[in-house]
């Protein structure tokens, strides 16, 4: 996570050093292209191959593709090496959670949960918080470089403590060789799967961003992934193991979790994305001001995150968190969608908080939740299904809010401000939110009443997402991770409610 997020922080500095600050997005989009992408891929080849090879793997090629990220001469060399980062990132990922599932039993598994949390949320503000930092000491390439001990030094420990004889390993205990193993392999549902994936992300992440939402690369984009999706759907259905298998997305409870988190994370991100937006156009602070408010609600997120696991592995019980803290989220909602015209900025940054601090309440007991109701072989794939509808509620989220801001935005800017030079003013504040300092009273405090509107709609548009959330656990139950003796079988999730 410090790897991914460092790229929040030095992306700047990367594409200035190329003169290419306009192909900025790309380091970002081409990196969660990969990783996004093929995770359900991995947790399925894991099945077949092992666990411990796969992820040696991943360290191995995720430690050779930062190198080359160091030592990229052009922007097209480093775009590429972020990919291919994202293909062992993906791996890294997938793999460090379901060899945990392999190793602890689901009644200590949110212990193990918390301790995730904690060094993700740990590694994620690290590498936003000091990625600046080290490319104005080191230089970029350096702040790449220095990486590469670490991952050294976590392929040694991988490599010492992981064992061999974790997963199904179908092809050794049936004696198949390479060639074999792969013959048997869901290839058509990985390919569409990867296919769909990797184009749905190209076009909602470049929509409206480097491409207009009419671009032909954009609608094409979208268009192979609707026809791939409805393609997989059909090859999946038929696949004797498919690598997204349906009956996962469409049980009870295991779908409505999957379905919450997706969705919970298109508002989240539609209200995270939008925040410092808020603060720099409406309450006129800086970016890296309106960045720091941010710390507020990553804080909340990280120990509510870390006290879920506690909490799970002490009571056993996983569907009030979630319950709660789907609550929470839509009372965020709710809370930046009533912020008057004055409110203090303190206030403001107050209510991000209950939305992130839903997040680490949920999210966790969902990540165990989905796989108590799991048998064990199905354990790694609906692990990596999981993430993945996670991270494409991340992508949907910022697109979509963004289309809602952009349509909402020029609407209100249209209706708002007046005078003979209204069409500049419009084209300049649309480019730079710093130039509304720079604008007389009158046309200032017509934009920012027109960002703070359209912002408003942003905001309400996650309530009814969160809405939804909601509703999807509104009657779900899961087992409690620790049944009285004698009453076992009590509180037992039936699946099929």
């Amino acid at each position: 996570m410090f790897d991914s997020t460092l790229m929040a922080s030095s992306h700047p500095v990367i594409t200035s050093y190329f003169n290419a600050s306009n192909s900025a997005s790309w380091l970002s989009t081409a990196f969660l292209l990969t990783s996004t992408s093929l995770q359900p891929l991995f947790g399925r080849l894991s099945d077949t191959f092992g666990r411990r090879l796969l992820y040696l793997s991943g360290v191995v090629f995720l430690a050779i593709t930062t190198g080359w990220c160091a030592l990229a001469q052009s922007i097209g060399s480093f775009i590429a090496a972020r990919a291919f980062c994202g293909i062992g990132a993906a791996a890294v990922l997938s793999m460090g959670n379901i060899i945990i599932n392999d190793l602890v039993s689901i009644q200590v598994r949110s212990t193990y949960q918390a301790y995730i949390n904690l060094f993700y949320g740990s590694g994620s503000t690290l590498g936003a918080a000091f990625g600046g930092f080290l490319c104005d000491k080191l230089g970029w390439r350096l702040t790449f470089a220095v990486q590469i001990p670490f991952f050294v030094a976590i392929f040694i420990n991988g490599y010492l403590t992981t064992p061999s004889t974790l997963g199904p390993n179908l092809a050794q205990r049936s004696g198949q060789g390479f060639r074999d193993a792969i013959r048997g392999f869901d290839i058509a549902g990985s390919v569409l799967l990867t296919g769909c994936v990797a184009f749905l992300i190209a076009g909602l992440n470049l929509g409206g961003n480097v491409f207009p939402w009419k671009h032909p690369f954009v609608i094409t984009s979208l268009v192979i992934a609707v026809v791939s999706g409805a393609v997989l759907l059909r090859v999946e259905h038929k696949a004797a193991k498919p690598v997204m298998p349906l009956y996962l997305l469409f049980s009870r409870p295991r779908g409505s979790l999957v379905f919450n988190n997706f969705l919970a994370n298109i508002g989240i991100n539609a209200i995270i994305f939008n925040a410092p937006l808020y603060f720099q156009a409406v309450k006129l602070e800086t970016a890296s001001l309106s960045g720091f408010r941010l710390a507020g609600p990553s804080l909340a997120l990280m120990i509510c995150g870390v006290s879920s696991g506690f909490i799970m592995t002490a009571t056993g019980r996983m569907t009030w968190l979630i319950v709660v803290g789907s609550l929470s989220m839509l009372l965020g909602g709710v809370l930046l969608s009533v912020m008057w015209d004055d409110i203090p900025t303190w206030l403001a940054t107050l209510f991000l908080v209950p939305s992130s601090l839903g997040q680490g309440l949920s999210y966790p007991a969902t990540m165990v939740g989905v796989l108590a109701t799991s048998t064990q072989d199905d354990q790694a794939v609906m692990t990596s299904t999981l993430i993945l509808w996670r991270q494409l509620g991340t992508v949907m989220g910022v697109a979509l809010s963004s289309l809602v801001l952009q349509n909402t935005l020029t609407a209100y800017l249209d209706a708002l401000v007046t005078g003979k030079h209204k069409d500049d003013i419009i084209l300049t504040v649309r480019k730079s939110v710093r130039s509304i300092l720079d604008l007389d009273p009158k046309h200032k405090h017509q934009v920012i009443d027109a960002y703070s509107r359209s912002l408003r709609v942003t905001f309400i548009s996650a309530i009814a997402v969160f809405v939804a959330v909601n509703i999807l656990v509104l009657t779900i139950r899961l087992p409690n991770l620790k049944p009285k003796k004698g009453d076992a079988g009590s509180d037992a999730e039936d699946e099929g409610s």
